[in-house]
């Protein structure tokens, strides 16, 4: 059976950034009852991800961000999915990348200033 999470149009992945990381896990941590696993990365450092169960829905990226949440969305083809954006109206936020043992991601702002990213897992 194929990952549902990986089917395109569907939100694969959440992630939440603050001024306060650590606080911030904290928080879901007590609230929801999440667990967070520390996932190695390749550059030496650790990605701590939110885990439902055994599985891996999201995480506390590192760096200090405003604070918020941001949806990930699996698409078919990251780089082609932005430029319809981009000619649609939407403004790019985080220009596409590929994220070793990942895939392909970047984040838009929306016409009507919501953000959100797409990923395409094609490193997975």
């Amino acid at each position: 059976m194929t990952d549902p999470n990986t089917a395109h149009g569907t939100p694969s992945w959440i992630e939440h950034s603050s001024t306060d990381t650590e606080a911030a896990r904290k928080f879901y941590e007590d609230v929801l009852g999440w667990s967070i696993g520390e996932m190695p990365m390749k550059d030496g450092s650790t990605y701590p991800m939110i885990m439902v169960g055994d599985k891996p829905v999201g995480g506390f990226p590192p760096m200090p961000g405003q604070g918020g949440w941001l949806l990930y969305i699996t698409v078919d083809d990251v780089d082609a999915r932005v430029a319809k954006a981009k000619s649609a109206g939407a403004q790019v936020v985080r220009e596409a990348v590929t994220a070793p043992g990942v895939g392909r991601m970047a984040a838009i702002s929306d016409p009507f200033g919501a953000q959100i990213a797409f990923i395409d897992y094609s490193e997975a």
